[in-house]
This record gives structure tokens, C-alpha cells and sequence, in this order.
């Protein structure tokens, strides 16, 4: 592959214009719009004049969940220890998202720790007391490193009172009344921290709970927002609505990976992070029957269309047929660059129904790894909704490419008009420059 040096797609970006907070109102956002080589702008809210009636706006339907955890060490004298962070990324067991956050006795995540060098054996403690007044105790074990994240089991109990036998009648009084019923996801809403962006150089806020979440985020999972639809507003989708435009949801749980910066040279040496989504059936037929009129809202959105080629090839060319042991479907770094790809996007999302009929699924499961950069050539995507990146990142790369490698002029725009940058930053919509793909 020829090289993409990152260096070049890097630019000045002064910390004060990078957004720390969000406007008081969503849709106030500035917005550029860039089509047919030009760029203008004008506000969030007017996002409905820029696309078609015949449009179908896609969105991640993710939301962030509280995935930093603060323990401590306890010292030999009871007093409080190390500060230990536990940040977590996926589930492990279950690997499932939701069987994971829904699980109620225990699950391993992989994670990221803070201050790991102080941790280096022994279960650490941490007290919960949730909203219905009941109390309980979280603890943690570390397990095997993998790189620098490491698998943490969790399990809870009720909280110890002040003899064996009340804590046998607390359980028994608990479990008579269902209360033991407590979930992963009801522990770190409780005691977990959102996880804001590094680069936001500040702490969460209470505020953060709200305004980094989008207006239609309901699948608990990611550790980043999907940004780019936190301009939106229930009055914008509403207009949108209103003028027919159609809207549908994907899932990609955005990871910690996001952030990751490219520190090599040449980019096609930076490793991609792997993200799970999930399409339903009933979304896939919906882009079946409006190709040429796709609107992605995000890169999160647009990783996950454009993996749905590449997992529809792989079915059409027989592997991983439903009767396969192997039943993980997963799109590979640089699968878009490896072989020469005839399937029109219609035959490749038809095969995805046969997959899910045969399996007598309603939603797509799979892993995508997609690394979009200067020279992909795109297969469902016409319009992009997304905010602006951080220099030297897989996002830039992805923008390039959708705008031909345009890009400069869409930055050079925004820093000389005053946009605000990154996560909390105002928005854009990009047209793609280059000819669409076979559909």
C-alpha cells in the first residue's frame, strides 16, 4: 500500500478552540456545509435545508455509560490506601453488551488502570449505595494483561453490617424482596464516572451526564459519545420528519480507541481498535431501498455502513455461512484494500438479509476494524454529519477521503471563521466528492 504520511494531515489547532463546554442550546451549533468543492455555513438548526427530501438520515443509537470506577487500597491499618482507577472498555464475560450490564451476580471487563503498579494482587473493595437505599459492595479482581488493559472480574454483594448472622438475614431479607436484583449497569450508574474526552483537560460534571449524551442515545455501552448527533435536538428531528425525511438506527459502542492518536510515520502502520455494532434487519432493507440517499450521522455511523459491505462480500463468497462454528462476522483493518471488490451494495446488503433469514435473526451482530483513508472508495454513504477532529487522527483520514482529500480547505474555513473544535465543538455536512460506487 502507498504510504499516507500523517504528518501531513496535521494542523494548528490552539487550545482555545477546542470546545470544553457545549453550547446551552444543542442545535445553536454552527454548521459548515461543504458541497461540490465549496464551503458556507450557517446554524445547526437549518440542517434540514441542506438535505434532501428523499434522504435517510442514520444514526448511532449508542449511549455512554459511567465506566470509570475509583478504588482504593486498604492499608494494613485499615486506613484508606492507593487511589486505583478502573476504566471499563468491553465485556469480556459476557461478551455480550447487554447480557454484561444486565448480569446481576457477576461479569469481567477488559479495562485500563490507573496506578496499576500499587494493585498487584488481592480483590479491592468499593461501597455502593444506590438510589433505592439499599447498599452493596463491589469488588474487584484483576486478571490477565493484555498489552496495557488488563480483564477485571466484578462481583457484589450486600454490604457487611455488624455480625455473620445479620448479614445472613440481610441477604435472605434482600433476596425475599428481590433486591439482590442489582445490575452492572445500575452499579456504574450509581458509582461510575462518565468518562468525558482527554483533551478536555477538565473533570466530569454533573452537566456531562446530559449534554454528552444524544437525545436518542438508549443502548448502553460506549465510553465516548457519538458526537456528531449532539447537535440534535427533538425539535430538529421533528422538522426533519416533517419534510419526509426518514430516519433509522444502528448501534456502534464507541471505545476508548477513538482517542487513540497515529504515532507512526506512515498510517497504514497505526492499528485500528475494533468496535462491536449492530444493524437491524429492519434498517438494512431501509438502506436497501434509498441507496444513493444515504446520510451518515458520524464517523461511528459511517464505519458502521460501509463495514456492511465488506461483512456482505464475505457472506457471498460462502465463508462463515450460517451452519459455521465460527459465527462472528467481522470486517478486517484493511479488508476495503486487499482485493479487488466487484459485489455491487445492493447484492452485499441482500446477502445480509439471506444471512439474518437463514439464522432467523432480526439484528446483525459483527466486529469491525475498517480503516477509512485517502484511496477507499465508498459504498453506501452520500452525506456526512460530523464535527471536527483532532489532528493527525483516523478521522481526519476518514474525512479526506470522503471529501477527496479536500479536507484542508473545510479546516482552513473553520479555524479562520471562528468554529469551535472536537467533541463539544460545532458541526458540519460533508458531500462525498468522489463518484458513487457500483450500487
Amino acid at each position: 500500500m502507498e504510504e499516507i504520511l500523517i504528518e501531513e494531515y496535521n494542523y494548528p489547532l490552539p487550545d482555545e478552540r477546542i470546545a470544553k463546554y457545549p453550547l446551552a442550546n444543542r442545535d445553536q451549533s454552527k454548521l459548515l456545509i461543504y458541497r461540490d468543492g465549496k464551503v458556507s455555513e450557517d446554524q445547526f438548526y437549518h440542517i434540514g435545508e441542506y438535505l434532501s427530501a428523499d434522504s435517510l438520515l442514520i444514526y448511532n443509537n449508542t449511549r455512554v455509560i459511567q465506566a470509570r470506577l475509583e478504588f482504593h487500597k486498604q492499608s494494613e491499618d485499615g486506613t484508606q490506601g492507593a487511589r486505583i482507577e478502573i476504566f471499563c472498555l468491553e465485556p469480556l464475560l459476557p461478551h455480550d453488551y447487554q447480557l454484561s450490564l444486565g448480569s446481576t451476580s457477576g461479569c469481567t471487563w477488559k479495562c485500563m488502570i490507573g496506578n496499576a503498579k500499587k494493585w498487584k494482587s488481592g480483590a479491592l473493595s468499593l461501597p455502593v449505595h444506590l438510589p433505592s437505599g439499599e447498599g452493596i459492595t463491589l469488588s474487584a479482581e484483576k486478571g490477565e494483561q493484555t498489552g496495557n488493559t488488563f480483564a477485571v472480574h466484578f462481583t457484589w454483594n450486600p454490604t457487611a453490617q455488624r455480625s455473620n448472622n445479620e448479614v445472613i438475614q440481610q441477604c435472605n431479607d434482600l433476596t425475599a424482596n428481590g433486591a439482590l436484583n442489582i445490575s452492572f449497569a445500575e452499579i456504574l450508574d450509581a458509582v461510575g464516572e462518565l468518562p468525558i474526552p482527554p483533551y478536555l483537560n477538565r473533570k466530569t460534571e454533573e452537566s456531562d451526564k446530559t449534554t454528552y449524551q444524544t437525545v436518542y442515545s438508549r443502548i448502553k455501552g460506549s465510553v465516548a459519545a457519538p458526537t456528531a448527533g449532539l447537535h440534535f435536538t427533538d425539535n430538529v428531528l421533528n422538522g426533519l420528519r416533517q419534510k419526509g425525511i426518514q430516519t433509522a438506527e444502528v448501534t456502534l459502542h464507541v471505545g476508548a480507541g477513538t482517542f487513540q492518536p497515529v504515532k507512526v510515520a506512515d498510517a497504514n502502520q497505526h492499528t485500528m481498535h475494533t468496535e462491536i455494532i449492530a444493524v437491524p434487519r429492519e434498517t438494512i432493507a431501509t438502506l436497501m431501498a434509498n441507496l444513493g440517499h444515504i446520510v451518515a450521522v458520524g464517523t461511528t455511523s459511517m464505519r458502521t455502513l460501509e463495514s456492511l459491505y465488506f461483512i456482505g462480500e464475505e457472506l457471498c463468497a460462502g465463508f462463515r455461512m450460517p451452519d459455521s462454528e465460527d459465527t462472528t462476522l467481522s470486517v478486517a483493518q484493511f479488508a476495503p484494500y486487499q482485493q479487488e471488490h466487484t459485489l455491487s451494495t445492493r447484492e452485499a446488503l441482500q446477502a445480509l438479509l439471506d444471512y439474518l433469514d437463514n439464522t432467523q435473526q432480526d439484528t446483525l451482530h459483527a466486529e469491525t476494524q475498517i480503516m477509512i483513508k485517502p484511496g477507499y472508495q465508498f459504498r453506501v454513504v452520500d452525506q456526512l454529519i460530523t464535527n471536527f477532529h483532532q489532528p493527525k487522527s483516523t478521522l481526519l483520514l476518514l474525512v479526506s477521503a470522503f471529501v477527496g482529500g479536500d479536507w484542508h480547505t473545510i479546516y482552513d474555513y473553520a479555524l479562520s471563521h471562528n468554529f469551535r473544535f472536537l467533541s463539544y465543538g460545532d458541526s458540519s455536512i460533508l458531500s462525498r466528492k468522489e463518484p458513487a460506487f457500483k450500487l
